[in-house]
């Protein structure tokens, strides 16, 4: 067996906090679906359920394979861990409807007691409401893209595993708001005509389109710790680059 196949398979990790808690949530929103099936079966369809558990699974992946352990040593690996955070797990967590089945999943006195009166409180709801704004969603998403891909805030992130941690967090965040419009998990509801969710994604793709096209086309190394690290697989620094931004575009078009 080959090093760099040996270095795949013992590059597998178990991040104890973050596991429990995508395993409690799982927990708790099965819970909450198998109480809310038999009353609203329309409503939640066993595909629901699927999507919810593999948005997690899709979360638990980004974090504990090889693509997290590569991060500081392969742009490549890095952006199709960016992807899993920002076009995949979102999108099919949000097709769980999670907020009722998470809410109901629950214990009777944390839903009440604690929950209720926080998710009532009215400047919360306006909060809300004015956070899911398809405009201020694609406005976050783009900034959160944009900004962290500057050499500074990304080459920021490699160094620090704390700021590596919150970079992954902003994505996966404004992700959630950004497929908010467009999938409209229930029981939301729309805020623009359906007609402009295409011209809404079609933006998106441009901001990725650009950034992606920014990568595969430079013909210099954009994030300095790329170009010092140790290289991987015969894999230049350049041409490394230029495979993630070829994949960032080709999947992330696909998506959108």
């Amino acid at each position: 067996m080959s090093s760099a196949v040996l270095a795949l398979v013992h590059s597998w990790s178990f991040p104890p906090w973050a596991s429990f808690a995508l395993l409690l949530t799982g927990t708790i929103y099965l819970r909450g679906w198998i109480t809310l099936r038999p009353l609203m079966p329309a409503y939640f369809p066993t595909w629901r359920l699927a999507a919810f558990q593999a948005g997690l699974a899709v979360l638990w992946f980004a974090i504990a394979s090889p693509l997290d352990a590569f991060a500081n040593l392969l742009l490549t690996a890095h952006m199709m861990q960016h992807l899993l955070f920002m076009v995949v797990a979102p999108p099919l967590i949000l097709l769980g409807a999670p907020a009722i089945p998470l809410l109901r999943g629950l214990p009777l006195w944390a839903t009440r007691d604690a929950l209720g009166p926080f998710l009532s409180w009215p400047l919360l709801q306006r909060f809300g409401y004015g956070l899911t704004h398809p405009a201020i969603c694609w406005l976050l998403m783009a900034v959160a893209m944009l900004g962290w891909h500057t050499p500074a805030a990304y080459d920021l992130a490699l160094r620090s595993s704390a700021w590596h941690q919150v970079e992954h967090a902003c994505f996966f965040a404004t992700s959630l708001l950004f497929w908010w419009p467009a999938i409209q998990p229930w029981p939301s509801l729309p805020r623009w005509p359906g007609w402009t969710i295409p011209l809404y994604l079609l933006f998106g793709d441009i901001v990725n389109s650009v950034l992606s096209a920014f990568l595969a086309f430079s013909d210099r190394i954009l994030y300095p710790t790329y170009a010092t690290g140790p290289r991987l697989f015969n894999l230049s620094a350049l041409d490394d680059q230029v495979m993630a931004g070829a994949i960032m575009w080709v999947v992330g078009s696909f998506v959108f």
